[in-house]
């Protein structure tokens, strides 16, 4: 309880607005039903039965607000729109929603609170309600912090029966029968007597029908779209290459243009000299973006690209640290009691254990763990196309938070938001970086300049990797005392920036108390240690940073995960094994045992190969991983990687195995290879032949089995990351001997 006195001491806020603050405004504000975004812009002829559904003579269009990344979302939110709507798979069309709070993520705000996910407590759920407030009040249009399907599983599901309760009242109306009489099936509703009457012939008197407030809503047995795994409604798009990228947008008159920015991030621009580019092929201008740097303006990419690189400039100096050893320096000094952030884990008496050790049989280790920035280097480069007409302005740019871009080009443009339309297109991976506003209140600016004519604005694949909010660099200091067979002790303090903090900072609304993302995936482990302590100091901001895919539990994973082995091996007990003697969690402990059987972890193998496992709880989901790696003469080669994930409610199985597997590609990556470095205030790493990721050869089979034991259904596009790097560290010390305490390993050891 004094942890949670501490907090509120400290103003337990989200964001700016307090929970109780929230509560204050109104509940009765916060009850009032919002307005349907989709009437703006209705066709002739085009029924609009709830903010998630359209009807026209075509058929059915589901509305799905969150941004489709390669993540498969909009296939999930479909299909709990279809599900209760009783349609056919094979007859829907999908399309993104319009900037809008009414389409607001009312669980993205959870992941921010000081209680684990395991807690199921009356204060933790109460306030875990109560976050719902402050979400619809700041009306976020998020995408990220694998929320999407936490967020819209029962809205979706509800938006989908209460269009089927108006459809069947307006057949029965039709029919003149009683509408008990009535039901439905593929797209009709059909009476007894065997009258069928389709949902395009029906939504013109169904938009007429109030709504009723309450419907009932499938039981999991009756599913029949729900719980398989379904074709992705984008995949013929993108495999016959007519799914639109915002890349791939065009225009009448439209008009290229690229960015160059100050290297030193965060300074100004002195002076530029554009005598040289000016005069180049397809060139038309040349534009000063308030001394933060320059834009050109050319007749295509190519032109804009080749002219920027004939610029010579004067640029002021950054104000942090110029290279990443003083950067870790200053992450060094901030383990003290002026940085600390927050202490949410303290369990015991770890420094009395630590100071009075009996060393006849107990084993106390100490070290220190450390990780590099990285970049979210997107495939997509960043892009966003923008016309401004005399009352008007249509952005088009594949983004994770449309309702932020309308609040940007209000600032920008002084244009009111119902002049403001975001066409949010396809993106080749967004990973949190399609987040950040930057890129596209850049080209809302070069847009002014051009009379009236589109322009599309992308960033070359240099200026994006220097110009990054990147994943903070990271230390931890850990300190574990083990003892008959099992882990007694564990003093565990990581110190990083504070990523919301910044993230936040950004878009106006302060954060006020502490950080939970620098501790997260290390607190609210479901360890049962005697003696626990976890704490978090928080970093002065050097490079500006942001979410990266799985946020504070990308590093804390591998911080936290790494010690626990050190700790099973010095104990002399088996990692697997202690593991499943510490956790007091089922789903979690169920999901270790899956992945042991699946990798026959007990099973005796040559001494070159060595079996690593991991277990990391992020986002509510519980995933253990077990890395397969082999010693060879030329380095480690990765060869299988097992994960088993629990999600509470499977929706669709294949896409969350997609989604397992790219989290691990994504951090196995990271872990071999990701670095961003600074030298004279730079970073050095501007392409992919200096910032890598794992090539076909090098990619290891991977199995994934999927669980459903869990509390509540949550979402998985982040958990899959955190485990893989611990994984392959502790894979590595089985296989060689070598513990690695420093991301990446290529600077320890070799890769085959």
């Amino acid at each position: 309880m004094g942890k949670l006195k501490t907090f509120t001491r400290r103003s337990f806020l989200i964001g700016s607005t307090a929970i109780a603050g929230g509560v204050a405004f109104g509940y009765y504000q916060y009850k009032q039903p919002q307005n349907n975004p989709l009437l703006k812009f209705s066709k002739l002829n085009q029924s609009i039965i709830t903010p998630y559904i359209k009807i026209d003579q075509q058929g059915v269009t589901i509305i799905t607000p969150r941004a489709e990344m390669g993540q498969g979302i909009h296939t999930t939110l479909a299909a709990l729109v279809a599900e209760e709507l009783d349609l056919s798979w094979e007859t829907i069309k999908v399309e993104h929603g319009p900037a809008s709070s009414t389409y607001h993520n009312a669980a993205v705000l959870e992941e921010g609170l000081p209680f684990a996910s395991t807690n199921n407590g009356l204060m933790a759920n109460s306030i875990r309600r109560l976050t719902k407030i402050p979400a619809k009040f700041l009306g976020m249009q998020i995408t990220g912090g694998s929320s999407s399907i936490v967020d819209a599983y029962e809205k979706m599901r509800l938006a989908g029966a209460t269009a089927r309760a108006v459809l069947i009242e307006a057949a029965a109306q039709t029919l003149k029968v009683d509408k008990t009489t009535l039901f439905t099936y593929q797209g009709h509703v059909i009476s007894n007597n065997g009258e069928k009457i389709s949902y395009s012939e029906l939504a013109p008197t169904a938009q007429k029908i109030k709504p009723p407030k309450d419907v009932q809503l499938k039981r999991k047995e009756d599913w029949k779209l729900l719980g398989k795994s379904l074709p992705r409604v984008d995949m013929l798009a993108k495999c016959t290459g007519t799914a639109e990228f915002s890349i791939d947008v065009n225009a009448d008159n439209l008009l290229y243009a690229t960015i160059k920015m100050n290297p030193n991030l965060g300074a100004k621009l002195i002076t530029y000299d554009d005598s040289n580019a000016v005069s180049m092929t397809g060139v038309k201008h040349v534009i000063n973006l308030n001394n933060k740097g320059v834009a050109v303006i050319a007749s295509n990419t190519w032109y804009a690209f080749q002219a920027a690189k004939n610029i010579k400039f004067t640029w002021e100096q950054a104000s942090y640290p110029a290279s990443s050893n003083e950067m870790f320096e200053v992450v060094k000094n901030s383990f003290t009691e002026e940085y600390i952030d927050s202490t949410l884990k303290q369990e015991g008496n770890v420094d009395s254990v630590i100071t009075n050790i009996d060393e006849s049989f107990e084993t106390i280790i100490k070290g220190e763990y450390k990780v590099p920035y990285l970049a979210h280097t997107t495939m997509e480069p960043l892009n966003a196309t923008v016309l401004i007409e005399q009352n008007k302005i249509q952005i088009w740019a594949g983004n994770q938070n449309p309702t932020q871009i309308v609040k940007e080009a209000e600032k920008i443009t002084g244009f009111s938001p119902q002049h403001i339309i975001v066409h949010t297109t396809y993106m080749g991976g967004g990973f949190g970086r399609r987040a950040e506003m930057d890129f596209i209140k850049y080209a809302i600016e070069i847009a002014q300049h051009t009379k009236g004519k589109p322009i599309k604005v992308t960033w070359s694949r240099e200026e994006d990797t220097t110009h990054d909010y990147y994943r903070p660099l990271a230390l931890a200091k850990f300190k574990g005392v083990s003892t008959n067979n099992t882990i007694k002790a564990l003093d565990l303090q990581l110190a990083c920036p504070s990523v919301l903090t910044s993230q936040m900072g950004r878009m106006g609304i302060p954060l006020a108390g502490p950080d939970v993302s620098i501790v997260q995936a290390a607190w609210e482990q479901p360890y049962n240690i005697e003696h626990y302590q976890v704490r978090g100091y928080k970093v002065p901001e050097m490079l500006p940073i942001s979410s990266w895919r799985s946020v504070g539990a990308s590093q804390n994973g591998f911080f936290h995960e790494s010690v626990i082995d050190e700790l099973a091996h010095s104990a002399g007990i088996d990692p697997l094994t202690c593991r499943l003697n510490l956790i007091n969690h089922s789903p979690s402990k169920k999901v270790i045992e899956a992945v042991a059987k699946m990798a026959n972890w007990h099973t005796k193998r040559p001494k070159t190969i060595g079996l690593g496992i991991a277990f990391t709880l992020s986002f509510g989901v519980p995933v253990a991983e077990i890395v397969e790696v082999e010693k060879t003469p030329n380095g480690i080669k990765i060869l299988n990687v097992y994960a088993a994930v629990d999600v509470g409610i499977a929706l669709d199985p294949r896409n969350i195995e997609a989604q397992v597997m790219s989290g691990i590609i994504f951090g196995l990556s990271a872990a071999m290879m990701g670095e961003i470095t600074v030298k004279d205030g730079k970073v050095e790493q501007t392409n992919f032949h200096q910032y890598n990721a794992i090539r076909m050869n090098q990619a290891p089979n991977i199995q994934v089995k999927v669980l459903e034991n869990g509390e509540k259904i949550r979402g998985i596009g982040e958990p899959g990351t955190p485990p893989a790097a611990p994984a392959l560290g502790n894979a590595i010390f089985a296989a060689t001997g070598k513990r690695i305490r420093e991301l990446p390993f290529n600077k320890s050891i070799n890769f085959v």
